[in-house]
């Protein structure tokens, strides 16, 4: 495991002989700056994990430097310590309250700054363990939402529940499409008299299929799954490509050259989700990018001899 970084801001050689002996010994990684710009200039150029800022130096103090490394976004939540000779606790006071972590009274006593490092850069591996756990978190929420979703917003299995008495209790988004398409004056809540007792109706816009599965045991509710005949390859197809069903609609729609954007308001969900998905569908895929994720979906939605 790597040691963490410590930058030590203080032009005072006595005192900066003593922090780094003091944490030099403890395996810390240590860098040295002699005033606030040669800080602000180690700082652009590779990580740190901590600062140990001194507050009256040549040049730009501790508290504009510092006001300088809190004004970029990339160190926004770097843990700074101020190191001050000056007893006074109205300074102590703007330390804090400008964002310093902590401070440190001189001259330095090397167990109680060995004591603070250790502790807020514990702090700081924590609070990051935590935002990756939260982020993970996140991700993985947004991704089951998006599972219990699913079913109502697939776009390539249409099916209904219907109760004795016709009524619609449940359809999905796929199943709304196919009704509004072959029988489009149909009423919304209600299974289409047309299709009662039927396995295919022929429309304008084709051939719609109709199977029924009864529930056992008196229950009043019925199962109707919708279909077209001769419908061009769909997202279910992808499925053999080793994809989840909603992978495979994620898929489906880069196929059809659209953006995660775009994806994601067809499909009802947010970026970030359909991002992710991407993300899951090309490891899957076993590819680098979209472009040859697009080419497999394409060898299986090509009409054969196109």
């Amino acid at each position: 495991m790597k040691a963490p970084t410590v930058l030590i801001v203080d032009d005072t050689p006595a005192n900066l002989g003593v922090v780094l002996e003091s944490l030099g010994s403890a395996g810390y990684r240590l860098l040295v700056a002699e005033n606030g710009q040669r800080a602000l200039d180690l700082l652009a150029k590779q990580p740190v994990d901590l600062v140990l800022l001194d507050v009256i130096m040549p040049g730009i103090d501790g508290f504009t430097t510092f006001a300088r490394v809190r004004s970029n976004p990339a160190w926004a939540d770097l843990p700074v310590l101020f190191m001050t000779a000056v007893d006074d606790p109205a300074q102590k006071v703007r330390a804090l309250e400008a964002g310093a972590v902590d401070y440190i009274s001189k001259p330095v006593h090397p167990p109680e700054v060995l004591a603070r490092v250790r502790t807020h850069l514990e702090l700081r591996a924590a609070r990051k363990e935590l935002e990756k756990q939260n982020a993970k978190l996140e991700a993985e929420i947004a991704l089951r939402s998006d599972a219990e979703a699913q079913l109502a917003q697939s776009l390539d299995r249409a099916l209904l529940v219907i109760d004795g008495d016709g009524r619609v209790v449940f359809r999905t988004l796929r199943a709304a499409h196919l009704l509004h398409k072959h029988l489009p004056g149909h009423e919304p809540g209600r299974f289409p008299p047309e299709l009662a007792g039927v396995e295919r109706r022929e429309s304008p816009h084709g051939i719609l299929l109709v199977r029924r599965f009864a529930a056992k045991d008196g229950d009043p509710l019925n199962v109707v799954y919708l279909g077209e005949e001769h419908a061009p390859p769909g997202p279910a197809e992808l499925v053999a490509l080793g994809l989840t069903p909603r992978q495979a609609e994620v898929l489906y729609w880069i196929a059809q050259g659209k953006t995660n954007a775009e994806t994601s308001i067809i499909l009802g969900t947010s970026p970030r989700t359909i991002d992710k998905h991407v993300e899951q569908l090309l490891e899957r895929l076993g590819v680098e990018n979209r472009l040859a994720a697009a080419a497999k979906a394409n060898d299986i939605l090509r009409p054969v001899g196109a």
